[in-house]
């Protein structure tokens, strides 16, 4: 293993853009992944996820500003970029009258495996992602699941540092996208870099270390869900559930300081306490109750990732630095 390779980042990105005719795609981003991490890339369709991710993977050019992989520049090393990566697509072409075993043997010769050596690594690809009893199987017969199990084979044959994920989840059945969470934790312990995209939260908070939000072509943050959460510190949202009528405790928000009515639930509210404090909050139920509210049930709620980035949205555009396309 090469000095460049075992010290540098995974993926190093600086002052990135990427633009097309009336569209900017991507728009100076910069940001650092270590080798061995997790790394959710998180926005909605459109926001610059898969421009991204196809210069990563040397299948697209910047504009400007540099993209590096174990060192080595993505425009200037393609070989050695490709060498080091993993590369599912969102689509993956298929083969009709070509079985799994035949297209993974078939990418295997062209990586440049032969003999006892080409058999081998496909077999261990096939026994890891659970397709050897499939290995028979036409692949244009495959479910979903089974589909971007393959397409993850195929990304794996070379046994890359790097791998670069690009809406794996998207259309599987709940099964299926556990079995891949599972897969990518594997990998994972086994210190590959994971690079995944999704504009799902839910399917990436689990598995990832630390998630990068992009959107209009520009990372709005990069760091833990914990840390994204944090960006609503001072503040607790509270699940009140009561006995009798739930718009008598509207009413109470109303009339009592510190406390904000956030929406209606079937049997009260979540209500909005201005305070992370743990005995401000108590405070909260007890005057509920001095108050003559009839409280079944009150308790804290974890904060919402998809409630963070939307406030994250909110501030930027009340800053005026969202960006309009």
């Amino acid at each position: 293993m090469s000095e460049l390779k075992t010290k540098a980042p995974a993926i190093e990105v600086t002052n990135l853009s990427r633009w097309f005719s009336g569209v900017h795609a991507v728009r100076d981003i910069s940001f650092t992944i270590t080798p061995g991490q997790v790394v959710g890339f998180v926005g909605a369709n459109g926001a610059g996820k898969t421009t991204t991710m196809r210069i990563l993977a040397t299948l697209d050019y910047p504009n400007r500003g540099t993209a590096k992989i174990c060192g080595y520049d993505v425009v200037g090393y393609p070989s050695e970029v490709r060498h080091r990566i993993g590369w599912m697509p969102d689509h993956f072409g298929t083969y009709k009258n070509m079985t799994v075993l035949e297209y993974l043997d078939f990418f295997a010769r062209a990586l440049g495996y032969s003999g006892d050596e080409r058999v081998e690594r496909v077999q261990e690809v096939m026994d890891f992602t659970d397709l050897t009893t499939l290995c028979d199987r036409l692949i244009d017969q495959l479910s979903k699941g089974m589909g971007q199990r393959l397409c993850l084979g195929r990304a794996l044959i070379h046994d890359p540092d790097v791998l670069i994920l690009d809406e794996p989840a998207a259309g599987l059945d709940p099964k299926a996208r556990v079995e891949l969470k599972h897969l990518i934790r594997i990998l994972a312990s086994e210190g590959k870099t994971v690079f995944i995209s999704s504009h799902i939260l839910s399917e990436l908070e689990e598995m990832c270390d630390t998630l990068l939000f992009i959107n209009q072509g520009q990372i709005i943050h990069h760091g833990s869900s914990e840390s994204l959460r944090e960006s609503k510190e001072g503040q607790t949202v509270i699940a009140v559930s009561v006995a009798g009528d739930p718009e008598k405790l509207e009413e109470w928000t109303e009339l009592n300081p510190g406390v904000r009515f956030k929406e209606a639930t079937k049997t009260g509210a979540r209500i909005l306490v201005d305070s992370a404090e743990p005995d401000e909050v108590a405070a909260i139920l007890k005057r509920m109750i001095k108050d003559d509210i009839a409280v079944t049930d009150f308790h804290r709620e974890e904060v919402k990732l998809e409630d963070a980035f939307i406030e994250i949205l909110g501030n930027l555009e009340a800053e005026g630095t969202a960006i309009v396309s």
